[in-house]
């Protein structure tokens, strides 16, 4: 009796965790996901633990290891990242009349960089790593 609990309960687990695995994203629909996130170069992606897991290159161009939300795609770097590129920063200051900006960084979880405003004064700022908003400004 004790063994057909056991092969029960097993056949359960199994039966359990196909229909886990059904609720998961597919490998492709999770780098298409990670693509979406502004990440490149992903590579190493793999289920594991219940949550899909990857290598890949992020926006500002560092590498992270990511763990991968295996129901909607969202991605959990290691290190913090940004969906922006430098390139990305300097278009968005100078639709937001910045001049002669330099020193671009990525730096402790936001961008940094200096640059003249509208009104000529040289200014240190600080961006949103999402949206590129200047979220601190003040003079140097």
């Amino acid at each position: 009796m004790k063994k057909i609990a056991s092969l029960t309960i097993a056949a359960a687990l199994v039966f359990a965790g196909m229909a886990m695995a059904q609720d998961a994203l597919t490998e492709h629909e999770v780098q298409s996901s990670l693509e979406r996130q502004g990440y490149s170069k992903v590579h190493d992606l793999d289920f594991r633990h219940g949550v899909w897991t990857a290598k890949a290159r992020s926006a500002n161009g560092k590498s992270v290891s990511v763990r991968v939300d295996p129901k909607t795609g969202q991605a959990f770097p290691d290190k913090p990242v940004s969906r922006l590129s430098e390139a990305d920063v300097r278009a968005s200051l100078s639709t937001q009349g910045y001049t002669h900006v330099h020193d671009v960084d990525f730096d402790g979880g936001v961008w940094t960089a200096k640059a003249d405003n509208e009104a000529g004064k040289k200014v240190r700022l600080q961006l949103d790593p999402e949206t590129g908003r200047v979220i601190g400004s003040d003079h140097h």
